[in-house]
């Protein structure tokens, strides 16, 4: 367990969950971005496999090898330059070697996980179901960004969130039904009918229009969010992340003067809908009776 002070102090205890929130966001940049290239690299080696070749070799490549770099000149980017946000603002966006502009995405998901994961720490306080709202907001925030840049929810990250949902449930105590995490029961149940809703959905509208509507990322995202919030959240978080979902990819393709064939990543919207369930799932349960008859 954290020190005794910050238990002492709610207003302390969120500033510490603040500062390794944004910690973790740095962290959570080299997921989003080395995951997916780490995923791509394991699939060329094993078509390479089956063809009957062996995988050309290649330089180590993981989470912490190689150093983090300016794309630009290479320059290895030194402690005192990867302060979360704070680093940033004060090299103005740029490599302090040679001047080439820096994304803003960098600060900005370092800022969104702190801010989040001081909000959690806000709502649930001191104890261990804090803990569990953060692992939760941490695999949400990284499975968001990695989707919009590759539409791609991988394995490696929406099934261990899936597991560690039903398995908390196992050995963790829990409080009341709005607490993390759910009884294992309500997890299980969750996690299956989660995989299986939109699972049907896929089917059937592939049936209908010979399309693929969504990714078997966006079922095993769903179920891992049954398994963290149980059964009954299943609907409430489908309905919003489809209204979100289409007002804010209608006003995408507006924008970008796309046709309604340009897909659009499912799992942002999903993941949004999840933790928003995290944060506000007694008060949305007490307000909106109708969305959850047996929460």
């Amino acid at each position: 367990m954290p020190p005794d002070w910050l238990a002492a102090s709610p207003a302390l205890f969120v500033a510490a969950c603040l500062v390794v929130g944004l910690l973790v966001g740095s962290f959570l940049n080299v997921v989003v971005y080395r995951l997916p290239i780490m995923l791509d690299r394991q699939w060329r080696a094993q078509c390479e496999e089956l063809a009957g070749r062996d995988p050309a070799p290649l330089d180590r490549f993981n989470f912490i090898v190689p150093r983090s770099a300016c794309p630009a000149c290479k320059a290895p980017i030194r402690a005192h330059q990867n302060v979360p946000v704070l680093s940033w603002v004060l090299l103005r966006g740029r490599c302090a070697a040679c001047g080439a502009r820096i994304s803003a995405r960098y600060p900005l998901v370092e800022a969104l996980t702190g801010v989040a994961s001081a909000l959690v720490a806000w709502k649930y306080g001191y104890g261990w179901h804090v803990l569990a709202a953060l692992v939760v907001t941490w695999f949400l925030i990284a499975l968001t960004f990695i989707d919009i840049d590759t539409q791609l929810l991988p394995d490696d990250l929406t099934l261990p969130l899936l597991w560690l949902g039903i398995l908390t449930s196992l050995w963790v105590r829990y409080d009341s039904p709005y607490t993390l995490p759910v009884p294992s029961p309500t997890a299980i149940t969750g996690a299956v009918g989660g995989y299986l809703s939109l699972w049907s959905v896929y089917h059937l509208f592939r049936a209908a229009t010979g399309k693929e509507g969504m990714g078997y990322g966006d079922f095993k995202l769903l179920a891992a969010l049954g398994a963290w919030f149980g059964w009954y959240t299943l609907l409430p978080i489908i309905l919003f992340a489809a209204a979100v979902g289409a007002v804010v990819g209608l006003g995408f393709l507006a924008a970008r003067k796309k046709d309604r064939s340009t897909p659009i990543p499912f799992g942002p919207f999903l993941a949004s809908a999840g933790w928003l369930m995290l944060l506000l799932r007694p008060e949305l349960v007490s307000a909106l009776p109708w969305l959850f008859p047996f929460g």
